[in-house]
């Protein structure tokens, strides 16, 4: 299949399906931490990477050859190879897959590039939990580690993650991921608290690369400063 893998056993999640809205990686960003790798160019367009009937097809597939699995389901789960968002027909596929698959919950994890734009925002209300991320408020620490398309404006990131909250009424876990040396200086970390404030997550999710990443040399921040992170952010925060 192109388009369905897992399910996965999330440490979030739990039993969770995944749906990639790409057949190959399609991103905004390119992450130095990232696990899929680099593919030396990002995209900024909006538009079908992928036939949305393919998609519905391979997961009605997936789910009447795997009937015993499906009824065991957390979630199925928007992301993949990409940034989800990119896909111009993610509302629609939101309708069917909740239509398909009623007893189960959708995700959506997103690099938040888009959420800006109020018409994506709308495209995700739909699901139940969303689990965007946000590495930096420093455009210069933004541009170093999430290396994105001269599209992607920080501010207009900050700016649909605190709408999205005023429009959302599902769960809006924040993840952020912390690379030693690039975003992990407590000063940094003490700017991203006000910012988060605005935002108001139901929870904060501290994530570092322990994977191959797409650069070498990017090593995860040691476990003590984790929970000195931890504890600067708030109740609402949580190692990963």
């Amino acid at each position: 299949m192109k388009y369905i893998y897992g399910p996965i056993k999330s440490r979030r999640l739990g039993l969770s399906l995944g749906v990639s809205l790409s057949p190959d990686k399609v991103c905004d960003l390119d992450c130095v931490y990232c696990q899929w790798g680099s593919v030396g160019r990002t995209v900024f367009e909006r538009k079908e990477y992928a036939d949305p009937k393919e998609i519905i097809s391979e997961l009605k597939s997936w789910l009447e050859d795997n009937p015993r699995k499906a009824k065991e389901l957390k979630f199925i789960t928007l992301s993949g190879l990409g940034e989800p968002t990119l896909h111009s027909g993610i509302g629609e596929l939101i309708e069917t897959i909740k239509k398909i698959v009623p007893a189960s919950k959708i995700a959506v994890i997103t690099n938040s590039s888009l959420l800006g734009d109020p018409l994506v925002r709308k495209e995700l209300l739909k699901v139940d939990l969303i689990v965007p991320s946000l590495d930096a408020i420093d455009p210069g620490i933004f541009k170093r580690i999430d290396r994105p398309n001269e599209g992607i404006k920080l501010d207009q990131i900050v700016h649909g993650l605190v709408a999205l909250r005023k429009e959302f009424k599902g769960l809006i876990w924040l993840e952020i991921m912390l690379v030693s040396g690039l975003n992990d200086d407590l000063v940094h970390i003490m700017g991203l608290k006000k910012v988060i404030e605005e935002i108001n997550p139901d929870k904060i999710q501290l994530n570092s690369p322990v994977r191959s990443t797409a650069e070498k040399d990017i090593y995860p921040v040691e476990r003590a400063k984790l929970e000195k992170i931890k504890e600067i952010l708030g109740e609402k925060a949580e190692i990963i």
